[in-house]
């Protein structure tokens, strides 16, 4: 597969927009700078680099958001969580987030210079179609999607990525209104929380988990409009955030779907 200068900077800049998200602090339930060696996690984005090339590639070669393209994605994606793997020791440090970077990654090739809405909506395209080389082993994500009716990450993805459509506006909203960009990170990560029906914590923690998460970060925006200052605020702990953060890491509750999906917005912010 011929890989192009157009397809490298695609992947890079979907990379950086991983390690932005990873590097935003504070996150509530998230790793960050605050209680984490972040060098692990750098190093382990970094590994995606040259299969989100190859994802840009497959799409510009066959120019449309068909079956083929599907397919190609898939067998790629899979190869590239290997190589995450062998980069951070079996760790899964960023397990789930080739998924909607490959995707969008390849949204933007098929549409150069597009923007969030026909982006997201080229991935939603590529995502309807079946994989017919993936695994036939249910995976828990998708298993307690079917239990609970949850959109989960396929969901997510074949209804044309709302979240991260939410978080860029959110993001916008929250620059229009003199954030700083730390701020308007924050807000676009709670705003994708509030709504978004997680199926790695309710794997892990149950509906009622979930409502946990999106309710206090429903909390938290509700009761600073005007506009987040996250930086300064989690060093109060008598702060809405700063409780929030505390409340999830006490009880084992890790957004990571959310953390994800900001990366997805903040790649696709990063194109502009």
């Amino acid at each position: 597969m011929v890989v192009t200068r157009e397809d490298e900077v695609l992947a890079r800049a979907a990379v950086e927009g991983l390690l932005a998200a990873v590097e935003l602090t504070p996150k509530p339930g998230l790793p960050d700078a605050r209680e984490a060696d972040l060098s692990g996690l750098r190093w382990s984005a970094r590994a995606l680099e040259p299969g989100l090339a190859a994802m840009a590639a497959a799409a510009r070669r066959t120019g449309e958001p068909g079956k083929g393209l599907r397919g190609e994605l898939g067998a790629v994606g899979r190869s590239t969580e290997r190589a995450m793997a062998r980069a951070d020791g079996g760790a899964g440090l960023h397990h789930g987030a080739v998924w909607p970077l490959g995707l969008l990654v390849a949204g933007a090739a098929l549409a150069p210079g597009g923007g969030v809405e026909e982006i997201t909506g080229l991935a939603g395209r590529i995502a309807t179609h079946p994989d017919g080389r993936a695994p036939r082993v249910a995976s828990p994500g998708s298993a307690v999607s079917v239990r609970y009716g949850a959109a989960g990450a396929k969901g997510e993805a074949r209804a044309g990525f709302p979240h991260v459509r939410r978080a860029s506006a959110a993001l916008r909203t929250a620059r229009a209104a003199g954030a700083r960009e730390p701020e308007a990170r924050l807000n676009a990560l709670l705003t994708i929380m509030t709504t978004l029906q997680d199926s790695g914590l309710l794997h892990t923690a149950g509906p009622h988990g979930l409502r946990e998460v999106q309710d206090g970060a429903r909390e938290v925006l509700d009761g600073a409009r005007e506009v987040l200052d996250g930086a300064r605020e989690v060093l109060d702990s008598t702060l809405p955030l700063a409780a929030f953060d505390r409340r999830l890491r006490e009880r084992g509750l890790r957004p990571r779907g959310s953390g994800h999906l900001l990366a997805a917005a903040l790649f696709l912010d990063g194109l502009r």
